[in-house]
């Protein structure tokens, strides 16, 4: 399935969501070090860097910016009952955003890491290096749209698809004596 990257913040944001729900029930874990997974290279501080610039020129991680303002959107719709309150809540989520912004930036490190260990250096700079030039800057900006038709295109192809494979099977079991419905 391919998403667009509003579909990848809305699946984002239900699973920060999900996530900070479970993590209010218990404390959280500390971090894995990048090589906790078995094989996994060592990362150097410039692999993980030119990782976190790629997330960020890509798009990937505008995502993250979308979920702050609708977690402490919904902290307020949770207070409507009690408007006595908004002054000082307000005061709070503002007090709060220097520690949200700490976890956007652990969320674009972890993201620059898994782009990291997924492509060498020379790769990460050659594709950092792409999305800088213009003809880069020209495919991030119509990616989503181009994303959206391919996902709505496909639809249609798989139905097409569906019924031709369908077609076949039952003319192919019937030159074997089987009738499918």
């Amino acid at each position: 399935m391919i998403f667009s990257r509003y579909r990848l913040a809305a699946c984002i944001v239900a699973l920060t969501a999900a996530g900070a729900a479970h993590a209010q029930q218990r404390p959280a874990p500390a971090p894995a070090p990048a090589t906790a997974q078995p094989g996994a290279r060592i990362l150097t501080d410039s692999q993980v860097a030119l990782g976190r610039e790629l997330a960020i020129l890509s798009g990937v991680t505008a995502a993250f910016d979308r979920v702050m303002p609708q977690f402490t959107a919904q902290i307020r719709r949770s207070t409507v009952t009690r408007p006595e309150l908004a002054k000082d809540l307000e005061q709070v989520l503002d007090g709060l955003k220097p520690e949200l912004e700490q976890h956007k930036q652990e969320m674009i490190t972890a993201t620059g890491r898994l782009y990291a260990a997924a492509l060498t250096e020379a790769e990460l700079k050659d594709v950092v290096t792409f999305f800088k030039t213009p003809s880069g800057r020209k495919y991030l900006e119509i990616s989503p749209r181009t994303l959206d038709r391919v996902a709505f295109e496909m639809q249609g192809w798989a139905e097409r698809l569906s019924q031709t494979v369908m077609d076949r099977v039952r003319t192919e079991m019937g030159k074997r004596g089987h009738q499918l419905q």
